[in-house]
C-alpha cells in the first residue's frame, strides 16, 4: 500500500500505519479553526499546548513544565521545555525546524482574538484578556497571560486544540493555506492531503515525549486517514481489516453490531475491541428564544409553555433503548453533561416524560390539545433522521406538529451561528473538562455574534452567576454556582436535553496503548500496532 498519492510509491511493508475514516471531511488543520470532532483529531496529532489532559480528565504538564498563578489569580506564569521543535518546513533556517518558545505562544494565542483571522476559538479569550498585550514572553522558556479577572478553569481551557502553539513564520508566510501546511510541534507531522479523498501524517522523529518505559514517542511510523462520506461503507472497510479504529455507530446497521441493552452481538463478539463509556457531549435540541429576533417574534417557541410541553413529551429511555442501543443516558438533569465534574441529577432538575403534564401546558398556553398551534419546523441532518422523526412522533401525540427539514451538516451548522432556524437539533462536545464550557452557551455576552449562545437566551441573573464563578477558586463551592445556572436554564427552556452521549469506539485486536478519555479525543503517540 502507497503510504500516499506520491508520485513514487513508498516500500511500507515494515511501517506500522495506523488507518482512519474521517466521515464528515475536514476543512482545515489550523488550531485556530477546531471546531469539529475531525479538526480536533486531526489537530491533536500536529501540535502541542502548554498544557494537556489524561484519560481521567486531570490537568498534565505538556509544552509548560511547570507554571504558577499570581495572589489575585489575574496572572498565570508557565515555564516552558526547551527541547520542543517545530516540524522542518522551508520558512526555516536550512528547512530544520527550531524550537518553539514563549513568543510562539503570545503570537498564537494574540491570533485567536485577532479580527482578521476570524477564528471560531476567539471565545476562549474575547472575554477573559484586555488584547494581545495580555500575553507576554517574558523570555524564550517563560511566558504569561494576564487575564482582565480571575477564570479558575484557565488551565482545563488551555487544554483545548484552539490553544496549540503554531510558528509565526509559517503561518503569515502560507497565509490562509496555512490550513493545508500545517507545522506542529506535536508527534506527527504532515505529509500530504488530498482533501475528500486521503490524508497522510509522519511520525515526528525529534518528538520530545517519551512513555514510561522511556521509549520515546510515537510508537506508529503513519497515520493515514480516508474520507468515506457513508458510515456503513466506512464500517464495512473495518470489518475489512482496512481500518484500524472505527468510532460511533450508524443507525443503519447499529443493530448488527450491539443490543438493545448496548452489548456486543454474537456475530462480533471477540471480533474486535469494544469501547463504551461516558461523552462528554450533550446532545439536544436548541430553541430560539431571543424575541428580538423577526424569526421569533410569531413563533410559537417564544412561549415557555410551549417549550417546556415538548420537554415534557419525549420518552427519552425508549429513544435510547430502540435508536440508539442503550449508548446514552436520558437527559434528566441539565446541560452538563454525565461525567463532567458538577454533573448532579439530585441537584438539577430537568424534565422526564410526562405527556399529561405536557399536554396540560400546551392548553394553558392557549393550544388545547394543539389546537391553533402553528406548525413548527425542526432542522436537522440526515445522520440524525431516525432520532428527530421519532421525536416529531412524540410530540404529535401531544398536539405538537412539526415539519422535519433535513440540511446539509455544514449548512444548518452555519445557520445555526447566524440565529437563522428556530428549532434545531444540535450537541456540544467539551472544549475543554470544566462544565463553565457548557453554560458559555448561555451567558448573554456569548450571544451570535460573538460566542456560541445559539439560543438567544438572556438573563441577567444567570449572567451574575457566571461572573461570580470566575473569582470562586474552590472546585466544590464553584460547581455549586454551575448548579444553580444549570437549573436556571431548564426553567427557561431554550433547550431539549436529549440525552448525554456515551462513545462507542471500535478497535482492531492488534491495537494497544489507545486512550479512553471522556472527550472521544483521538490520542495515537501510545498506540502501537502489531503486525
Amino acid at each position: 500500500m502507497a503510504l500516499g498519492a506520491c508520485n513514487t510509491a513508498e516500500d511500507t511493508s515494515n511501517k506500522t500505519i495506523f488507518n482512519v475514516n474521517l466521515d464528515q471531511g475536514l476543512s482545515s488543520m489550523d488550531p485556530a479553526f477546531a471546531r469539529n470532532q475531525n479538526a480536533l483529531w486531526m489537530d491533536n496529532q500536529i501540535y502541542n499546548g502548554l498544557v494537556q489532559i489524561d484519560d481521567s480528565l486531570h490537568i498534565k504538564p505538556c509544552i509548560a513544565k511547570t507554571w504558577e498563578l499570581s495572589a489575585d489569580g489575574k496572572t498565570y506564569t508557565f515555564h516552558l521545555r526547551s527541547d520542543v521543535y517545530f516540524h522542518d518546513d522551508a520558512q526555516f533556517a536550512k528547512g530544520k525546524g527550531r524550537r518553539a518558545v514563549a513568543a510562539d505562544f503570545a503570537y498564537s494565542f494574540a491570533r485567536l482574538i485577532d479580527p482578521k483571522v476570524a477564528s471560531s476559538g476567539s471565545w476562549i479569550f474575547s472575554d477573559k484578556v484586555n488584547g494581545k498585550e495580555a500575553f507576554v514572553a517574558l523570555n524564550d522558556s517563560t511566558f504569561q497571560i494576564q487575564l482582565k479577572q480571575p477564570f479558575p478553569p484557565l488551565l482545563s481551557l488551555l487544554t483545548a486544540q484552539y490553544c496549540s502553539v503554531v510558528p509565526r513564520e509559517v503561518v503569515e508566510h502560507y497565509g490562509k493555506d496555512f490550513r493545508s501546511h500545517p507545522v506542529g510541534t506535536g508527534p506527527f507531522k504532515f505529509k500530504y492531503w488530498k482533501e475528500g479523498e486521503v490524508m497522510v501524517l509522519l511520525k515526528n522523529e525529534y518528538y520530545w515525549e517519551k512513555d514510561a518505559q522511556g521509549h520515546t514517542l510515537p510508537h506508529l511510523d503513519a497515520f493515514r486517514a480516508t474520507f468515506i462520506s457513508d458510515k456503513q461503507t466506512a464500517f464495512m472497510e473495518f470489518i475489512k481489516k482496512k481500518l484500524d479504529y472505527f468510532s460511533g455507530i450508524d443507525g443503519s446497521y447499529r443493530d448488527d453490531i450491539l443490543t438493545k441493552g448496548g452489548r456486543v452481538t454474537k456475530k462480533y463478539k471477540g471480533k474486535f475491541k469494544v469501547n463504551i463509556a461516558p461523552y462528554l457531549n450533550t446532545e439536544y435540541l436548541g430553541i430560539l428564544i431571543d424575541t428580538a429576533l423577526p424569526i421569533v417574534k410569531h413563533s410559537p417557541l417564544r412561549m415557555l409553555k410551549v417549550r417546556q410541553a415538548i420537554n415534557y413529551a419525549i420518552n427519552k429511555p425508549n429513544m435510547i433503548k430502540y435508536l440508539r442501543n442503550s449508548t446514552g443516558t436520558p437527559g434528566y438533569a441539565g446541560f452538563i453533561p454525565q461525567g463532567m465534574p458538577g454533573f448532579d441529577t439530585a441537584t438539577v432538575h430537568g424534565y422526564r416524560y410526562n405527556p399529561a403534564k405536557a399536554k396540560q401546558l400546551l392548553a394553558e398556553a392557549g393550544f388545547p390539545n394543539g389546537k391553533n398551534l402553528p406548525e413548527i419546523v425542526l432542522s436537522t441532518t440526515t445522520s440524525y433522521r431516525d432520532l428527530i422523526e421519532y421525536i416529531q412522533g412524540e410530540l404529535q401525540k401531544t398536539g405538537i406538529r412539526t415539519r422535519v427539514e433535513l440540511v446539509q451538516g455544514a449548512s444548518l451548522r452555519e445557520l445555526i451561528a447566524k440565529n437563522g432556524v428556530n428549532f434545531f437539533r444540535a450537541s456540544w462536545l467539551a472544549d475543554y473538562p470544566d462544565a463553565e464550557n457548557f453554560l458559555s452557551l448561555f451567558y448573554s455576552k456569548n450571544k451570535i455574534p460573538f460566542g456560541p449562545n445559539y439560543t438567544g437566551y438572556h438573563t441577567p441573573q444567570f449572567d451574575k452567576l457566571f461572573e461570580q464563578a470566575y473569582h470562586v477558586t474552590d472546585d466544590a463551592q464553584r460547581y455549586k454556582l454551575y448548579q444553580q445556572m444549570d437549573n436556571l436554564v431548564m426553567q427557561q427552556s431554550p433547550v431539549v436535553i436529549l440525552y448525554y452521549d456515551k462513545l462507542v469506539n471500535l478497535y482492531q485486536n492488534n491495537i494497544s496503548g489507545y486512550s479512553q478519555n471522556a472527550q472521544n479525543l483521538l490520542v495515537l503517540k501510545n498506540v502501537v500496532k502489531k503486525q
